[in-house]
């Protein structure tokens, strides 16, 4: 399963927020700078983060972007869905989860005849999300800082 650059920026970007000390803003720019990442890219996955709740900013001369919840509130499932959508191993899979028991399609097989490959890629499926769902910002941001953390320039 490959997750798009969308996910990856915005996960570390969040570890980014999640560095500093709570209710500190950090602009854009000096995370794009510290990362290498492309300022006007991480200003469209900053506004998908905001718009689910993650982030929240400040304008202003002293004006950035701090993170909404504390770290250990912030799960990767969640963040995820936000940035990407569903999760799916194949192409073929359409995730279902409009309805109260969320579920797992097959475009091939529309006639009700079943997958050959269902049943593997379902459990790969549960296996991705089981691990986004155990992992919170605040243990990638302790991992992250078991090596010399980055110190960001504030504006």
């Amino acid at each position: 399963m490959i997750f798009t650059t969308k996910a990856e920026y915005g996960v570390r970007l969040l570890v980014e927020l999640g560095r500093q000390d709570a209710g500190v803003t950090v602009s854009l720019k000096s995370i794009a700078d510290s990362e290498g990442l492309p300022l006007a890219y991480l200003e469209r996955i900053v506004a998908l983060l905001k718009k689910a709740g993650f982030v929240e900013s400040t304008r202003g001369a002293h004006g950035g972007y701090r993170l909404a919840l504390p770290p250990e509130d912030v799960r990767m499932d969640a963040v995820i869905n936000a940035l990407e959508g569903g999760v799916a191993p194949m192409s073929c899979f359409v995730d279902d989860t409009a309805g109260d028991n969320a579920r797992v399609l097959c475009s091939h097989h529309d006639t009700g005849e079943l997958c050959a490959t269902r049943l593997l890629w379902t459990r790969v499926q549960g296996g991705v999300i089981r691990a986004l769902q155990n992992t919170t910002l605040a243990e990638l941001v302790a991992f992250t800082q078991r090596e010399t953390p980055l110190q960001l320039t504030h504006s």
